[in-house]
C-alpha cells in the first residue's frame, strides 16, 4: 500500500532507502490522478511506493520540477534514475525501476 508522505519523511523514506522507490506526485482534484492510485496501490505489492499530495508540499513538487500531474518518479539511492508523466499502465510503471 502506498503512503502520503511530506518533506520529513520522503528524505528519510524516499532518498534514504537502499531499495529503488517510486513516488507518485499527485492531487485530489485531478481525475488521471485518482485513475492511477489503484494502479500504484498494485504496483506498491512489489516495491516501495509513497505519494506526494503536490497541493500540501508545493516545495517538493517546486524541487522536482512537477509541471503535470500524475507524476511517477522512480529513485535508487537516493536519486531520481527515471520518470512517467501522465496516465500509463503499470509494466510502465515497474519498467521505471528496472
Amino acid at each position: 500500500m502506498s503512503k502520503v508522505i511530506g518533506k520529513k519523511e520522503f528524505e528519510k523514506e524516499v532518498l534514504g532507502s537502499k531499495k529503488p522507490v517510486l513516488v507518485d506526485f499527485y492531487a485530489d482534484w485531478c481525475g488521471p490522478c485518482r485513475m492511477l492510485a489503484p494502479v500504484m496501490e498494485e504496483v506498491g505489492k512489489e516495491y516501495k511506493v509513497f505519494k506526494v499530495n503536490t497541493d500540501d508540499e508545493e516545495e517538493l513538487a517546486r524541487e522536482y520540477g512537477i509541471m503535470s500531474i500524475p507524476c511517477v518518479i522512480a529513485f535508487k539511492d537516493g536519486k531520481e534514475i527515471n520518470r512517467s508523466v501522465g496516465l500509463v499502465d503499470k509494466d510502465t510503471i515497474i519498467k521505471l525501476v528496472k
